[in-house]
């Protein structure tokens, strides 16, 4: 693997943070850091001089795809106008027959001008194979060169999403019909800002329980749509979120704030959608004490930012 070049502007704001630092210049040297960091970058201090290493693994070119070692990496087109109905991401790591079993289904059954995009986030051998041999004719495959992380996944599937309405869809989802039209109909209604086929409820932000169908306060990212606008205009989703559970919670409650003076949108759980919820196989993969430590850090997230909010929740 070649070493990574330092982009001129990187080495300059290094040179420069160097010679603040030198004249204790604090602020001034946090505000390089600053610009260091949002350029993809990390910098460690050794006495009088640093050291730059990338902040994320770098991108591949083998030939054959490129592989990105950051979802900014990933080009996007989320400044183009929206065409076609709507875009469904996928997120591949592990499991080649669930990935298979959600494709068939949206392939089978949604309407035309439909669009898939499929993250193969570090995918395990078997899953490279079976990813190898999809038909790519009515779908996009978007390949990484490390595990980047659900949250990471979700923001490449959105770099690429073409739609007006971009559909989550779980690899443990087995569409057995028509996902995507109630999905967008639903959307027509501007007061709605996210809708999917199970939701949850809260009265204090910190416990949430399943809901029946109807209002919620955030839909489970199983089955989650909305607005690729607003995706544009809200995003990117927190990288920190590297385990999927909980960040649907937060991604919901972000569509859905419009600020402490003003109505939140809705989050709107259809119900009785036609698809069968199989087994999630991230979650039942791992020891039960790493999954609660990772949820529970997930969890923290949603109460840094929304754990005082009480106007979103639907039965406060």
């Amino acid at each position: 693997m070649t070493r990574q070049r330092i982009p001129d502007e990187v080495l300059s704001a290094a040179h420069a943070r160097a010679a603040a630092r030198a004249d204790r210049d604090w602020p001034e040297a946090d505000r390089l850091r600053g610009e260091i960091e949002a350029a993809g970058w990390r910098i460690a201090d050794r006495g009088t001089d640093f050291a730059l290493t990338p902040a994320a693994p770098p991108d591949l070119d083998d030939g054959e795809r490129v592989r990105y070692g950051a979802s900014r990496s990933v080009p996007s087109r989320l400044e183009e106008p929206s065409t076609g109905l709507a875009t469904v991401v996928l997120i591949a790591t592990d499991q080649p027959d669930d990935l298979t079993r959600a494709l068939a289904g949206l392939r089978a059954e949604s309407p035309n001008r439909t669009s898939v995009v499929i993250v193969a986030d570090g995918p395990s051998p078997d899953q490279a194979a079976a990813l190898d041999a999809v038909d790519t004719a009515d779908a996009e495959i978007v390949w990484t060169s490390e595990r980047l992380g659900h949250a990471s996944a979700i923001n490449i599937g959105l770099r690429r999403a073409t739609g007006g309405i971009v559909v989550l869809v779980d690899t443990s989802i087995e569409p057995t019909g028509d996902l995507v039209t109630p999905l967008v109909d639903a959307l027509d209604d501007a007061t709605i800002a996210v809708v999917g086929g199970w939701g949850i409820v809260s009265s204090d932000l910190r416990m949430f329980e399943d809901a029946p169908a109807g209002d919620v306060d955030a839909i489970e990212g199983y089955l989650q749509a909305f607005r690729r606008a607003d995706a544009a205009e809200r995003g990117p989703l927190d990288e920190r979120f590297r385990f999927y559970r909980n960040l649907d919670i937060w991604w919901s409650l972000v569509l859905r704030d419009e600020g402490e003076e003003a109505t939140a949108r809705r989050a709107v759980s259809l119900g009785d959608l036609p698809a069968v919820r199989h087994d999630h196989r991230g979650y039942a993969s791992l020891p039960e004490g790493e999954r609660d430590r990772q949820s529970k850090r997930n969890f923290y997230r949603i109460i840094d930012r929304f754990g005082w909010r009480r106007d979103l929740l639907v039965n406060r």
